[in-house]
């Protein structure tokens, strides 16, 4: 069970960090762009699901919302 929240809790705080480098403009080919592609590859499998479902408004990405609220959820329930 630990393995499971701690692989929770390593995913939120990947999608917070995907979030926090979004804010910033990267320059292509730069480390903090890489880092960002790398974060980019490692969240989009959960959030683009979400995407179709739930539209964004204005410059705001529910889905990174609803997706955030639902581990912290889950991570409640099964780690206590």
């Amino acid at each position: 069970m630990e393995v499971i929240c701690a692989g929770i809790t390593i995913f939120i705080v990947i999608l917070f960090a995907r979030a926090v480098m979004s804010w910033f403009p990267l320059s292509p080919g730069t480390p903090a762009a890489q880092i960002s592609d790398v974060l980019v590859l490692l969240t989009d499998w959960a959030l683009k699901p979400l995407r179709t479902v739930i539209p964004p408004v204005g410059m705001i990405d529910l889905s990174f919302l609803v997706l955030t609220m639902g581990l912290f959820i889950i991570r409640g329930f099964i780690c206590g």
